[in-house]
């Protein structure tokens, strides 16, 4: 989350480097965790290089298999400890496949912005 400046009431929102080592940590623990993960990464503004104060990071999983539904599955990761808010999408090895088969909108901007940090 956003720091203080010593001394200062002015928050700083961290920066694209210290967002990138946070969560390259948090993922060697995570990956741990889920070895379901294929792979790993992230998009939207860290990846563009456009984020500024208040920007989430919006993070994307390729997993091989998940028991839960989609909407549950990012329950499981402990995204809190990341220093910005994030937003995590869990996606199955086949759904992942079908979205990009079938020419999703979405599945387009995944494939054109995704910054692929797992593995490495």
């Amino acid at each position: 989350m956003p720091v203080r400046s010593l001394g200062s009431s002015v928050l700083r929102w961290p920066n694209r480097e210290t967002v990138e080592a946070a969560l390259e940590a948090w993922l060697a623990e995570e990956a741990v965790r889920h070895p379901e993960l294929l792979r790993f990464g992230y998009f939207g503004s860290y990846a563009r290089n456009d984020w500024g104060v208040g920007s989430d990071l919006d993070l994307v999983a390729l997993v091989a298999a998940a028991p839960e539904p989609f909407e549950r599955r990012a329950l499981t990761w402990r995204t809190e400890d990341l220093p910005v808010p994030s937003e995590l999408l869990v996606y199955t090895e086949a759904e992942w496949s079908a979205m990009t088969r079938e020419g999703r909108r979405f599945a387009a901007t995944l494939a054109r912005e995704t910054v692929w940090v797992w593995p490495k």
